[in-house]
């Protein structure tokens, strides 16, 4: 099947209200304009390199999400265009964002990432965090927190990946202010729209396996 038959059997598949990020890391540019070209507008990227070299070459009505890992002194480069940033692991993170999107004359939504997976490999904010960062969030005058972002352990164990979605789920519905909860990849997205998820990130699924 080709990239837009994959993108649009994936959206006839999934309930109206969740949102498909087609992550295109490691993927060339006319991979992307396929995706494009049947309609999609919503792309993910894990690298600020490759992101601020794929904005560059590629129609400007695009909504470019940032979801790997963001080091703060990388934030400069991305904060011009990003729509949404996923993975903010950090109150340090948060300033430099806050103080970058300032300067751009910008307010940049961006998802809290919360630790639900085993794996200690993996980044974000613990419950307990979380609860205390919440009501710092009205001071960051450019930073828009709209909900929160989580990946699951990589494992076969669905029951495991199940639980750790639930557990984001349930911190998601104690914050009734948040309306986007991002979790879910190729292969979980389907138990992570039954937890609730309202946002995935199929990689791929869409686009083939990766090119390292």
């Amino acid at each position: 099947m080709s990239i837009s038959e994959n993108i649009q059997k994936i959206k006839s598949e999934i309930p109206e209200g969740v949102t498909l990020v087609a992550v295109s890391k490691t993927k060339p540019v006319s991979d992307i304009e396929q995706a494009y070209n049947s309609g999609h507008l919503i792309f993910g990227e894990n690298k600020v390199q490759e992101l601020v070299e794929k904005h560059d070459k590629l129609p400007k009505n695009i909504e470019w999400h940032m979801i790997g890992h963001l080091q703060t002194n990388k934030v400069k480069y991305i904060t011009p265009f990003v729509s949404l940033i996923h993975g903010v692991d950090s109150e340090k993170l948060l300033k430099e964002i806050d103080k970058r999107a300032q300067q751009n004359n910008r307010i940049i939504d961006c998802l809290l990432q919360v630790h639900i997976a085993k794996e200690s490999t993996k980044f974000g904010f613990s419950e307990k965090e979380i609860e205390e960062i919440i009501p710092k969030l009205e001071s960051y005058k450019n930073v828009n927190i709209i909900g929160f972002m989580g990946m699951a352990t990589f494992t076969e164990n669905k029951i495991q990946i199940k639980e750790e979605f639930s557990l984001l789920s349930n911190i998601y519905n104690k914050h009734k202010q948040m309306n986007t909860l991002s979790m879910g990849m190729s292969g979980d997205y389907k138990i992570a729209i039954s937890c609730e998820s309202n946002m995935i990130r199929i990689g791929s699924t869409i686009f083939g396996n990766r090119n390292y």
